[in-house]
C-alpha cells in the first residue's frame, strides 16, 4: 500500500492528474514483485516528472496511454535524468501486466522498419514452411535484421544488392565475430537470400557467391576441467546468502548430472519427484523427458535452497532471479553467474561459461569406464559420434592402446621392455 510506504506524502502522488489513478497499483506491483522498499519509494517519487512529461504530450487520461506514448516519454527524460528515467520502462511493464496498455515490449513502440517487417516475414516462412525450431527462427530473424539494416543505412535497394555489398556486410560481421560464430552467420544471410530470390526481390544465385571461413572438424578439445578443479570451484560458493544457495544447486546439478543451462532453468516443482527420488529433465535437444536419480547431495542442495527462497505464485520454477522483478531465468544468467564465480573465487579457468562442467563430466564417466551408450543418454546426444567427441580427452587411457614404433622396442608403464 502507497500509505503504508510513505505515510506522510502519499496523498500528493494519488492527486497527480494523470499517474495519480495507477499509483497505488504500481506500488503493489513493486511489492509483489520483489522490489525493496527504497526501491519503490524511488519509482514513486519520479512519478512526479513522468507525469509532467506526459501530460505535456497531450496525455491526460489514462486511457490515452500506449507503448509509443510511454516509449518517447521514456527517450527524452534519459537525457534529462539518465539514471531515473528507466521508472517509465517499469512503470511501461506494469501497466501491460495490468491490461491498462496493449501486450508488447516497450522497445517495440517504435515506428516498425522495413527491416524488422521483412524479417518477421521471413521468421514465419521459416516456421509454417521449413518447419524451424524456435531457437534457429529467433537466430536467423536476428541475422536477417540486422543485414537488412545494414543495406538500408547504405541506401541498397534489395533489388540493387551485389556482391560488394554481402562482403561488406560479412566483413563487419567478422571483427565481432569468431570463425564458427560467422558461419552460422553467413547461413542466415544465404537462407535470407534463398527467400528472397523466390519472388524475385533481389537477384538469383547472390546466396552461391558467399564464402564461409574454413573450420576443421574437431580442430579444438572440448572444454573439460580436472575433477578436482570441479570439486574446488563448487566448494568456494558461498553458501551462506540466499543467492550462493541458489547458484550452488544449479552449478551441482550441472556437475552431477552433465546438464545444459537451458534444462537447469526449466526445472520446476513437479520435476522433484521427492518419493520416488528421481529428477526428470526436459531435454532441449531431443525434446524427450529423462529420468535421473536423485542423489543424496543433490537432494540436500536443494531443500535448503528451497526452504531459503521458495518459488513465489504464479511461478513453479526451482530457480528464479533473485533481484527485481522476480521472474524466471535465463539460460545466460546461469552463464553470467559462473562468470561471477570464477572471479570470486580466484581460480585460472579459461573458460568463459558453465558448459565446461558438463564436459567435465562426461570425461569424469568416461574414466570411471561407464559405456559410451550410456552416457550419451544422459547427455541428451542423438548419435554416438556426438558422444565419442569426449574420447580425444581421455589421454591417458589412449596411449594404452598406442602401437610400437617400427625397430623400436615397445615399453611398458613401468618401464620394462618387451
Amino acid at each position: 500500500m502507497l500509505q503504508t510506504l510513505l505515510p506522510k506524502a502519499h496523498a500528493k502522488f494519488r492527486a497527480l492528474p494523470l499517474l495519480g489513478a495507477v499509483a497505488d497499483g504500481f506500488d503493489d506491483w513493486l511489492d509483489a514483485n520483489g522490489y525493496t522498499p527504497g526501491s519503490r519509494e524511488f519509482a514513486i517519487r519520479f512519478l512526479i516528472n513522468a507525469d509532467a512529461d506526459l501530460r505535456k504530450r497531450g496525455v491526460h487520461e489514462i486511457s490515452q496511454l500506449s507503448r509509443p506514448v510511454l516509449y518517447h516519454a521514456w527517450r527524452d527524460l534519459i537525457e534529462i535524468f539518465p539514471c531515473h528515467a528507466g521508472t517509465v520502462r517499469t512503470l511501461a511493464r506494469y501497466l501491460n501486466t495490468a491490461g491498462i496498455i496493449e501486450t508488447g515490449a516497450i522497445e517495440k513502440a517504435a515506428s516498425i522498419s522495413p527491416a524488422t517487417l521483412l524479417s518477421d516475414e521471413y521468421g514465419i516462412y521459416l516456421n509454417e514452411v521449413r518447419g524451424c525450431a524456435a531457437s534457429t527462427i529467433s537466430h536467423h530473424r536476428l541475422v536477417a535484421r540486422c543485414f537488412l539494416e545494414h543495406l538500408e543505412t547504405r541506401n541498397v535497394a534489395l533489388a540493387a544488392v551485389q556482391p560488394g555489398d554481402i562482403e561488406g556486410y560479412i566483413t563487419q560481421a567478422g571483427q565481432r565475430l569468431c570463425r564458427a560464430s560467422l558461419q552460422h552467420e553467413i547461413a542466415g544471410v544465404r537462407g535470407l537470400l534463398r527467400y528472397l530470390s523466390t519472388d524475385g526481390r533481389v537477384r538469383t544465385g547472390l546466396d552461391r557467391q558467399i564464402d564461409t571461413p574454413r573450420l576443421y572438424r574437431h580442430e579444438q578439445l572440448p572444454r573439460a576441467l580436472p575433477w578436482d578443479t570441479v570439486t574446488t570451484l563448487l566448494k568456494s560458493i558461498d553458501r551462506k546468502s540466499a543467492m550462493g544457495l541458489r547458484d550452488y544447486a544449479m552449478f551441482l546439478l550441472i556437475a552431477t548430472y552433465g546438464l545444459r543451462a537451458s534444462e537447469v532453468v526449466a526445472i520446476d516443482l513437479d520435476d522433484i519427484r521427492w518419493r520416488q527420488g528421481s529428477l526428470r529433465i526436459h531435454q532441449r535437444k531431443t525434446s524427450s523427458p529423462l529420468e535421473l536419480p536423485l542423489t543424496n547431495e543433490v537432494s540436500a542442495a536443494l531443500v535448503k535452497h528451497l526452504q531459503r527462497t521458495p518459488p513465489t505464485a504464479p511461478y513453479r520454477r526451482v530457480f528464479l532471479r533473485m533481484r527485481a522483478p522476480i521472474g524466471m531465468l535465463k539460460p545466460t544468467a546461469i552463464s553470467e553467474a559462473f562468470q561471477a564465480l570464477v572471479r570470486r573465487s580466484g581460480m585460472e579457468i579459461p573458460f568463459q561459461g558453465p558448459h565446461c562442467l558438463r564436459h567435465s563430466y562426461a570425461v569424469r564417466l568416461l574414466k570411471n569406464g561407464t559405456p559410451l551408450k550410456t552416457i550419451g543418454d544422459i547427455l541428451g546426444h542423438r548419435t554416438a559420434e556426438s558422444t565419442s567427441v569426449y574420447l580425444r580427452l581421455a589421454t591417458g587411457d589412449l596411449r594404452e592402446v598406442s602401437l610400437p614404433v617400427p625397430g623400436q622396442p615397445l615399453t611398458t608403464s613401468k618401464g620394462a621392455q618387451r
